[in-house]
């Protein structure tokens, strides 16, 4: 029974961890870009607007309750490195650089007026460091997913 408990565990935490890898994939690969093509007061209200409309809990579940689970499984399962590994990945790659990164420039961004002389160059200096920031959010939740999946497999 026990193992069973850890298999949906890990089953869970896989597809936590790709469903937050690809929202990252989606943002860095299509949202970005999709801004760079409107002015940039354009650009920064919609991913202020983003910024705020996605603290909701649907994304605090999928994001934080994968974390939580991140936990359960580095705590229950400290003799499966694979395991270990992607709840490490996510938990540094995804939580971490979302709070140190990622949340900081969003904060500071909130602060910037449509007004602003220097709009575009504040908007260039924001979406250089976001999306490489995002780059590693993605690579790292979908490493954790492969890792989990893999655990499965042996």
């Amino acid at each position: 029974m026990r193992d069973h408990l850890w298999t949906a565990l890990t089953v869970i935490a896989s597809v936590g961890t790709g469903l937050i890898g690809g929202s990252f994939f989606i943002f860095s690969n299509t949202c970005m870009r999709a801004f760079d093509a409107l002015p940039a007061a354009d650009a920064v209200a919609a991913m202020n607007s983003i910024n705020r409309v996605i603290l909701n809990p649907g994304f605090f579940l999928a994001f934080f309750g994968t974390a939580l689970l991140c936990v359960v499984l580095l705590i229950g399962q400290l003799d499966e490195p694979l395991v270990v590994a992607g709840a490490l990945l996510y938990l540094a790659g995804s939580i971490g650089v979302t709070m140190v990164c990622n949340v900081p420039l969003n904060e500071k961004l909130q602060k910037v007026r449509a007004s602003a002389a220097d709009l575009e160059s504040q908007w260039r200096a924001y979406r250089g460091p976001w999306t490489r920031w995002n780059h590693v959010r993605t690579v790292a939740c979908l490493l954790a997913a492969a890792l989990f999946a893999l655990s499965l497999a042996r």
